[in-house]
């Protein structure tokens, strides 16, 4: 019997042996194989920055590939993308303009961008704080892409004040805009701070699930959407769906305070409950912002490891993205686990990982460079650019823009960049209507 046992241990182990040294031998095929790519040279940052169909992003030291900006190649490397492992390359007429959830109006988006100037195509990547009344002239001829409004914007005003205010910024641009608030509900309200426009302040996700589950919090976001439509506000810069059930953490009181799988289905809730509203909604803040001190005062260094992120803090952006969301914000946490060098706003990872791993086709929006953890780093608006963020949200719109076009002339960023973060800006104003 003894015997009988001890062969059937010995089989067991050669199957196992013979199955991991198949596996081995795979991933050494996989590793030796040729695989090609198609890239297109989009900035020259010290190294050349080039972006494939997928919109993601590779960076490459310029003795390896002689190339200029604007160029585009078909790359043949081994096992994975980097200087090492590159063959050969050979260039090509184009480039696929990546995967766009908007995608079904690129034509009438491109004959659109044809018509505008290279200013004002830097514009429409701009979502700027609505600025002062004295300033405000001055913002009309950039053809920003949009406004984003606080709770002294709307401070004592009437419907038919807000309105006004809203449709006066429309009249003095040929391309609709995207007029944005950040309407969290509890902690943070703009509109429904104003109780002559709401009157009561809406309730946190918190304390919605609290009182009447997601059912309650489908409710809130249909009733929510209304006052915003009817407002013309056609942007929520929300839903928070970071991951936190730690009442320490700072994001606590603007989380829904349950656990990954929970908050999943709050995303998917909200996004669901949210599709033709006419009420964009935007997830934020990836790739999860967990426990880390608030950006707006300083540096947030983010030390949890990547497969903890990817368990966790990633899932709830993954359901929005099947629910159709069309828009993410990236947060400014520095994620030691993906990127250690650079706030994830301006990060090349954590854009491929959006991009790529998750398929994410739609807007991606960066917290306000505004904020300590990102506003003092060396040219901020050129690498918020070259990290391929859709809009960019800032106060000081007329600096980015002339950072912007700077770089351009200096040969640091190709135009074609521009057009293609705008072509799927204008193909999403189609998408929702308003062109």
């Amino acid at each position: 019997m003894l015997k009988k046992v001890l062969l059937g241990f010995s089989f067991v182990f050669m199957v196992f042996g013979i199955l991991l040294v198949v596996n081995m031998n795979i991933k050494n095929d996989n590793k030796k194989s040729v695989h090609k790519k198609e890239l297109m040279v989009i900035g020259i940052n010290n190294d050349l920055i080039l972006v494939d169909n997928n919109d993601c992003l590779y960076s490459f030291t310029m003795d390896e590939l002689n190339l200029d900006l604007g160029d585009s190649i078909v790359l043949e490397y081994i096992g994975d993308i980097n200087d090492k492992n590159i063959l050969s390359y050979k260039k090509i007429e184009n480039i696929g303009n990546g995967r766009s959830l908007f995608r079904d109006y690129e034509k009438q988006a491109y004959g659109k961008l044809s018509e505008l100037s290279l200013e004002e195509k830097i514009g429409q990547l701009v979502l700027a704080r609505y600025p002062e009344e004295d300033k405000l002239a001055t913002s009309y001829k950039y053809k920003l892409g949009g406004y984003v409004f606080f709770a002294k914007d709307f401070k004592n005003k009437s419907k038919e004040e807000v309105i006004r205010m809203i449709k006066n910024l429309d009249k003095h641009s040929s391309i609709p805009l995207l007029i944005a608030v950040d309407e969290e509900g509890g902690k943070v309200v703009r509109v429904s701070s104003n109780p002559l426009l709401v009157a009561t302040p809406f309730k946190s996700s918190k304390e919605l699930y609290r009182l009447g589950g997601l059912s309650l919090i489908e409710e809130d976001t249909i009733i929510k959407s209304n006052v915003l439509n009817s407002l013309g506000i056609n942007l929520n810069l929300a839903p928070v769906v970071d991951v936190s059930i730690d009442s320490n953490d700072y994001m606590y009181e603007r989380a829904l305070g349950e656990d990954a799988k929970v908050t999943t289905e709050y995303a998917k809730t909200v996004i669901k409950a949210s599709l033709g509203s006419g009420v964009s909604y935007v997830l934020k803040h990836f790739p999860g912002y967990g426990n880390n001190i608030d950006t707006h005062t300083g540096t947030s260094y983010d030390s949890r490891s990547y497969e903890s992120i990817l368990k966790n803090d990633i899932l709830p952006f993954k359901g929005g993205i099947e629910s159709s969301a069309e828009a993410i914000m990236i947060s400014h946490n520095v994620v030691s686990s993906i990127d250690p060098s650079n706030p994830a706003s301006i990060s090349f990872s954590i854009h491929n990982i959006l991009r790529d791993d998750l398929e994410f086709g739609g807007i991606i929006i960066t917290d306000s460079l505004d904020m300590k953890a990102i506003s003092k780093i060396d040219n901020v608006n050129v690498k918020a650019v070259l990290s391929l963020n859709n809009l960019i949200i800032t106060t000081d719109y007329e600096k980015f823009i002339d950072d912007i076009k700077t770089a351009i002339n200096n040969g640091v960023i190709s135009e074609n960049l521009i057009d293609r973060l705008v072509l799927r800006n204008l193909e999403w104003k189609y998408y929702k209507g308003l062109m």
